[in-house]
């Protein structure tokens, strides 16, 4: 199913340290309460916390909302649909 424009764009929206909107998701990785590792159209990103929650996840629209408390926003790599060559590989890999 092709993407629409706006939700190709990559955006982070951040309210406070407790909600995150991310758009320009095209999957998510892994998460648990404090880390959520995404691919997104801007590279791999790594959201880390406490009791972090999806609130909402729409891969179709390429939209996720986290709630928590959020301590770090840590890209893996800069390529856009990357992942193949990030912090996690290159550490584990």
């Amino acid at each position: 199913m092709p993407y629409d424009e706006a939700a190709m764009q990559h955006r982070l929206e951040l309210d406070g340290r407790e909600r995150l909107v991310v758009t320009g998701v095209e999957e998510v990785e892994r998460f648990d309460e404090e880390e959520i590792v995404m691919a997104t159209t801007a590279g791999t990103l790594v959201v880390g916390g406490a009791n972090l929650h999806i609130g909402k996840l729409n891969l179709d629209g390429g939209e996720l909302h986290v709630d928590g408390t959020i301590h770090t926003l840590l890209y893996e790599d800069s390529a856009p649909g990357g992942g193949q060559g990030g912090l996690f590989r290159r550490l584990f890999g």
